[in-house]
């Protein structure tokens, strides 16, 4: 199953009034740095400080009366986590998060305060989808993907519809799309969007060295895992493989995918601080920094980039901040 602009739109209907629809900003001096116009999409200040929200209202918004009575269950290292547990808040839902025991702190405590249960597990050792399920089979309820879904895949779409209509209000067009890559959602949806709107713009990925599974699945073809003793600290962006509906869309929509590393993150965060000034987590930060290595192109072009998260653990961040990372 696929997802077309209408559902875009639907979604869009939907998150009216809910979710935030995040600028475009500009700096002269990245366009200065870039040598090209470069827009920044800053869903850090996206409620619950991330995009995830988009797919996660648009998903629950959709249960029935029963179904919203016997909750949903959702895994997440994170930002899926707070989303979903603000979206089940607003819509009078029981939510529980299933959520690796090394989450940052910082997600973990937004997500009990919007009123979620949460149970740990091994990222490394156990299976969060066989977790979910159980915990679905037990309590009747349904489970919310983090990006393999069609509803999720095109409530995180409408970041790429504002994108669009937002440029064209400047009377742009876009050369290309930078976003985050971690199962796919996001940029599943914001390429579909964009491609049905611009189809000249180009969508390229960025995932973090090690977690770059869908990178390496457009160059085989196939659906790509990661290597189990790869480690970074993109916490949001380290899924094992592609998602089924994801790779479907992203491996006909994108015009490619960079890999980039920590140490090259951690300078693009403090970049983001000190001249966009822009808190943007490390998994959030991936787009730009593909753009500031130069791994992406962007010298005499147009082009946004989706910043596409912010909550960073602070004791993480001020160790970002002071170049110990």
């Amino acid at each position: 199953m696929s997802i077309a602009l209408s559902d875009i739109q639907a979604a869009a209907a939907r998150l009216e009034g809910q979710a935030v629809r995040t600028p475009l900003i500009e700096s002269p001096a990245l366009n200065e740095r870039l040598g090209g116009r470069v827009l920044i999409k800053p869903e850090t200040l996206q409620r619950a400080g991330a995009f995830k929200f988009r797919g996660a209202y648009n998903r629950l918004s959709q249960l029935t009366d029963a179904e919203r009575r016997r909750g949903v269950v959702a895994f997440s290292s994170g930002n899926h986590a707070q989303g979903v547990a603000l979206a089940a808040q607003l819509l009078g839902c029981p939510a529980l998060i299933v959520m690796p025991s090394d989450s940052p702190a910082v997600k973990v405590e937004g997500t009990r305060g919007f009123g979620a249960e949460i149970r740990f597990y091994d990222r490394f050792t156990e299976d969060r989808v066989a977790i979910a399920d159980l915990i679905a089979a037990e309590r009747g309820c349904v489970v919310v993907p983090s990006y393999d879904d069609p509803h999720i895949i095109a409530g995180q779409g409408t970041a790429g519809l504002e994108i669009v209509e937002q440029a064209r209000a400047l009377g742009l067009t876009l050369d290309k799309v930078l976003s985050p890559v971690g199962g796919g959602g996001l940029i599943g949806g914001v390429s579909t969007a964009v491609k049905a709107l611009s189809p000249s713009t180009q969508v390229w990925g960025a995932e973090p060295a090690g977690f770059d599974e869908t990178r390496r699945s457009l160059e085989s073809g196939e659906r790509e895992t990661i290597d189990p003793d790869a480690r970074s600290f993109c916490d949001a962006l380290l899924t094992p493989i592609p998602g089924e509906l994801t790779w479907a869309i992203n491996s006909r929509t994108l015009s490619g995918i960079v890999a980039v590393t920590d140490a090259e993150v951690a300078e693009a965060m403090r970049y983001a601080f000190s001249v966009l000034k822009l808190v943007v987590e490390p998994g959030g930060c991936v787009a730009l920094t593909a753009a500031l290595t130069g791994k992406i192109d962007l010298k005499g072009q147009t082009a946004a980039i989706v910043c596409s998260g912010g909550n960073v653990d602070p004791a993480l961040y001020a160790r970002v901040l002071n170049g110990e990372i």
